[in-house]
């Protein structure tokens, strides 16, 4: 099978790893930077013109869009799927996934656990929203931040209208969210491929830290999943559409609470702390999809 694998730069760990998964079971595989793809929309023939040639050959894809190349990303992956290649992360869920607020409103009508989230419009009742959340500490995210970028924990309510403040003077959507103490600044990462939770860390903040990202110097360590927090990653995952996803949920007093659900989840991490080959697995789903 001819493989296409989104992605702006070949030498990411994530990208070298599918790649040897891909050969590894006998399949032609080639790196596409999808900023570079020409999209041509024609009614007979759709096609995507890539460095000199059309790419009507590719019968499967990974995309590995970054979270800056979404909208062209999004096009991209669109059109091999207009093209009838099989894709691992099917447009319209990328388009949910990177959307905070959208992909909580789905996960909130599904039933999924999710910490107190409060998104207003440039308010400057911060009062209101405080009490909404369960008061100070709050977390407060962009909804275009990623990898723990963007995100800031306001200690006081004093705290909080500054950085609120801050935000709604820059013209910047953020979210606000509960503070979930009993977490001790850890969550999970359950990474979910075709239904299956394929495996799963716990990542901790760093001494002074409070976000468990991997990019902010936090570790990861391999942990074993209660069926609680299986069934909330799976559930997590299909609502959003997404057959490879990686779930982030903290626990919690009241059970395990969704905090995102990723549509490009780095192996590096999550195959180091397990020891699983995951990338395998993500082959295995093109392989049974395609």
């Amino acid at each position: 099978m001819k493989i296409g694998i989104l992605s702006r730069n070949e030498a990411l760990y994530s990208t070298r790893r599918l790649v040897e998964a891909c050969h590894q079971r006998g399949h032609e595989v080639e790196v596409i930077d999808h900023l570079k793809c020409n999209i041509i929309a024609e009614k007979e023939k759709p096609t995507i013109y890539y460095r000199g040639r059309y790419l009507n050959e590719i019968e499967a894809i990974i995309p590995r869009i970054g979270a800056s190349a979404t909208f062209y990303g999004t096009a991209v992956v669109r059109q091999f799927e207009m093209m009838k290649a099989f894709s691992t992360v099917e447009s319209q869920a990328l388009v949910r996934s990177r959307d905070k607020l959208r992909s909580l409103q789905i996960l909130a009508r599904a039933g999924v656990g999710l910490p107190k989230t409060v998104f207003t419009n440039y308010t400057r009742d911060v009062d209101t929203v405080l009490r909404e959340v369960g008061g100070a500490p709050v977390v407060i995210k962009l909804l275009e931040g990623t990898q723990g970028l963007g995100v800031v924990l306001a200690e006081s309510r004093k705290a909080a209208h500054s950085v609120i403040e801050a935000f709604n003077g820059l013209k910047a959507r953020i979210i606000v969210q509960e503070f979930i103490k009993e977490a001790h600044g850890a969550d999970l990462r359950a990474f979910v491929v075709d239904g299956h939770v394929v495996g799963a860390m716990k990542r901790v903040a760093k001494e002074g830290e409070f976000r468990s990202n991997l990019h902010r110097g936090g570790t990861a360590e391999v942990i074993e999943l209660t069926d609680e927090e299986i069934h909330t990653a799976i559930r997590a995952a299909r609502v959003i559409g997404l057959g490879v996803a990686g779930v982030d949920m903290v626990q919690s007093s009241r059970g395990p609470l969704v905090l995102e659900v990723n549509s490009s989840p780095g192996l590096e991490g999550i195959e180091k702390a397990t020891g699983i080959d995951i990338a395998g697995k993500i082959v295995e789903y093109l392989e049974a999809n395609a």
